[in-house]
């Protein structure tokens, strides 16, 4: 039998990043000189993985702009309303040819109940992973950053994000060339709240440069 996942919640993820920050001087130094990270969470919902998916290898401002149109034409997104856009339609969205593909098949995908969002809730990550991958277009990041937001898990960190790699060579001081395997390293005595750390070290990339991120 499964254990349950581990999730933070409103509450204990401030205890977490407190846990984080005795472990860790860089990290407490970053908590120190610009307070707590926000609670970047999203809901559990169709609309939130269409949103992730217009995040991938885009700026933030990019993908946010393509999401803001999109829910100009269609109000809150859903399967049905995805499927019933044209080509044309969404390209006016500044969709990409791919990403039409990837958000089309995932409301497929949701829509003939392969993908059960509210169960989720319940699975393990690796379930989560394996499920969501066997749909075109999402990958090891996507579903990071999902397992992350809307289900709040605790213990990932998505080194397919480039501002996450760039804030933990800034912040430990890194070779500009170091291996996957060695950061992955670095991050393992941050178990099990590598989530949590990774969102202190994104507050550190955001603030440093002034950036404004959409939840």
């Amino acid at each position: 039998m499964s254990t349950a996942p581990h999730r933070f919640t409103n509450d204990s993820f401030y205890t977490y990043c407190d846990q984080l920050a005795k472990r860790d001087p860089d990290l407490r130094a970053i908590i120190s000189q610009y307070g707590y990270p926000p609670l970047w969470t999203r809901p559990n919902t169709f609309q939130t993985l269409v949103l992730t998916i217009l995040e991938q290898q885009v700026s933030l401002a990019s993908a946010y702009a393509a999401f803001k149109k999109l829910k100009q034409k269609t109000g809150y997104v859903t399967p049905s309303k995805i499927l019933a856009l044209t080509d044309p339609e969404l390209r006016s969205s500044y969709f990409s040819r791919q990403k039409i593909i990837y958000v089309r098949e995932l409301a497929l995908a949701v829509s003939e109940k392969r993908i059960r969002l509210k169960k989720m809730v319940h699975q393990t990550d690796d379930e989560i992973r394996s499920s969501l991958k066997a749909i075109k277009g999402i990958g090891d990041w996507t579903v990071d950053v999902y397992l992350m937001h809307a289900l709040q898990r605790t213990d990932l960190f998505p080194l397919g994000d480039i501002a996450l790699v760039n804030s933990l060579k800034k912040v430990k001081g890194l070779h500009p060339h170091i291996s996957r395997e060695e950061m992955i390293s670095i991050a393992e005595p941050w178990r099990p709240f590598r989530t949590i750390a990774a969102m202190i070290l994104w507050h550190d990339y955001i603030k440093k440069r002034g950036m404004t991120v959409q939840s």
